[in-house]
C-alpha cells in the first residue's frame, strides 16, 4: 500500500519562473503514473483569483489541486513583496513577505483538517511553515524537500537571517529530510546543524515526453558559420552570469566565430548588459528575456554549447534539457547535476582560465563535442522523475515504518 501525500509548494507550471515549479510538474506527473494517492497545495497570487488556477494538467487526473490565497510568488524577495503589497488592496495579506510565509501555514491547516492523508511532504523555505502547521493540526510525520538552501541563493555572502531562521526550524522539526544533492546534503551538515542520518539524497529527473523537437533558431547567424554559447537561467549572484561574461571575453580574445546569448532576467540582468559593454563584447552577446517551453527548448537547440557556471547550485535541470534535445554542457563542480553527469565538461565557477579554455577546446573539437552530446543524451534520459519518485516514495515508507516502532 502506498502511502498518500499532503504536498505543500509555491509555483507550478505554466505560472512557474524556475526550476521548482518544473520539477513540481515532474513529481506529479510521476506520482500520477505510479498511482501515489497526492494532494498539491499551492498559494494562489491575486491576480489568478476567481478561475481556480488555470493551468492544464495533462495526465494529472488522479493529482487533487488546493490552493491558498496568498500574494507568495516564484523567487519572491522581502523587498519584491513589499514593493507588490503596495499596489494591492491589501485584504487579509500580511504586511511582510515573512508574514504572510506564516499566514499560508495557517491558512493550510483547514486543508490538512479536512484530508486524510499518511504523510506530509513541503518544497523549500516558503511552504516550510505549512508543512509544520500540518504536522501540528495532524500529527502526521513531515518530510521536506530541500531544493535549495538560503547559503546557495546568496552565494554564502550576506544570508537572510529570517529566511535562515525558517529553513533550519523546519528542519529540525520535519521527521526526514530530501536534499536533491550530495552538495546540498553537505550544506545542511554544515550550515544547519543537522545531522546527517536524517538526510536522504534523491536527485531529480528530467520528463524527455515533455521535449519536442522543433526547427533550430537563429538561423541566419549559424548558417554562416557562427558557433553559439548559450546561458540559460535566472540572472542572480547564485547562478554565476558574471563568470559567463568573464569566459565569454576570453573567449572571444581567441575566436572571432562565437556569440553568446544570456537567456533569464533576475535582479542581475542591468549589471549584466552594462558588464558586457564595459568588457567590450556587447555586440556579441545577445540578452534574449525569460523564456519557456517551446521558446527555451528552440534555444537549447540553436546552441553549439550550453554553460551553467553557478556559484552554489543545488541540483541543475537545465544541463539535463540540454542533453535531452542534443546539445553538450559546461558545469559547474559546485553543482549537484555534476554528480550524476559524468559525460559533461565540468570547472570550478571560479576558473574562468579552465571554463574558457574547455568552451574553446570543445569548439574545435567536433569529435569531442559529438561524443559528448551521444554519451550525454543518454545519460539525461536515464534521469527520470520516476527514478526520483521511487526514491521518495522508499524514504516515505522508511519514515513511516520508523515511527511506527
Amino acid at each position: 500500500m502506498k502511502p498518500r501525500i499532503l504536498m505543500f509548494g509555491w509555483e507550478f507550471p505554466p505560472q512557474n519562473s524556475g526550476g521548482l515549479g518544473t520539477a513540481c510538474f515532474g513529481i506529479c506527473k510521476a506520482m500520477a503514473r505510479q498511482q501515489v494517492e497526492m494532494i498539491f497545495v499551492l498559494p494562489r497570487r491575486q491576480p489568478v483569483a476567481g478561475n481556480n488556477l488555470p493551468l492544464v494538467f495533462a495526465g494529472l487526473e488522479e493529482i487533487r489541486f488546493e490552493t491558498v490565497d496568498t500574494l507568495l510568488y516564484p523567487y519572491v524577495t522581502d523587498q519584491s513583496y513589499a514593493e507588490h503589497y503596495q499596489d494591492i488592496e491589501p485584504g487579509p495579506y500580511g504586511p511582510t513577505l515573512f508574514d504572510e510565509v506564516i499566514a499560508y501555514g495557517k491558512r493550510a491547516r483547514s486543508i490538512a483538517r479536512k484530508h486524510s492523508f499518511d504523510i506530509i511532504h513541503a518544497h523549500d523555505w516558503l511552504s516550510f511553515p505549512a508543512g509544520l502547521a500540518a504536522k501540528r493540526i495532524s500529527g502526521k510525520p513531515l518530510i521536506i524537500h530541500v531544493h535549495a538552501t538560503e547559503f546557495d541563493r546568496s552565494g554564502g555572502a550576506g544570508v537572510n537571517e529570517k529566511v535562515y531562521a525558517i529553513e533550519r526550524e523546519g528542519m529540525e522539526q520535519a521527521d526526514g529530510i530530501i536534499a536533491i544533492s550530495h552538495w546540498t546534503k553537505n550544506i545542511i551538515i554544515k550550515h544547519y546543524g543537522i545531522p546527517e542520518e536524517k538526510i536522504r539524497v534523491v536527485h531529480n529527473g528530467i520528463d524527455s515526453d515533455d521535449i519536442v523537437l522543433i526547427p533550430e533558431s537563429l538561423h541566419q547567424l549559424k548558417r554562416v558559420g557562427k558557433k553559439m554559447i548559450l546561458f540559460l537561467g535566472r540572472i542572480t549572484l547564485q547562478k554565476g552570469p558574471d563568470y559567463f561574461l568573464a569566459a565569454a571575453a576570453r573567449v572571444l580574445e581567441l575566436r572571432d566565430d562565437v556569440f553568446f546569448v544570456v537567456a533569464g532576467s533576475g535582479d542581475m540582468e542591468r549589471a549584466m548588459i552594462r558588464r558586457a559593454a564595459e568588457l567590450g563584447i556587447a555586440d556579441r552577446v545577445l540578452f534574449a528575456g525569460f523564456l519557456r517551453g517551446a521558446e527555451a527548448q528552440a534555444m537549447y537547440q540553436a546552441a553549439d554549447l550550453f554553460v551553467m557556471p553557478s556559484v552554489s547550485e543545488p541540483f541543475g535541470l537545465t544541463p539535463l534539457e540540454s542533453l535531452v534535445v542534443g546539445t553538450p554542457v559546461l558545469v559547474s563542480k559546485q553543482s549537484g547535476v555534476s554528480e550524476v553527469l559524468h559525460h559533461a565538461i565540468k570547472a570550478d565557477f571560479w576558473d574562468i582560465d579552465e571554463m574558457t579554455n574547455k568552451m574553446v577546446a570543445l569548439l574545435r573539437e567536433p569529435a569531442l563535442s559529438k561524443t559528448l552530446t551521444e554519451n550525454g543524451h543518454r545519460e539525461a534520459l536515464s534521469l527520470t522523475w520516476d527514478r526520483s519518485v521511487a526514491g521518495y516514495v522508499d524514504y516515505y515508507k522508511t519514515i513511516l515504518n520508523k515511527l511506527r516502532k
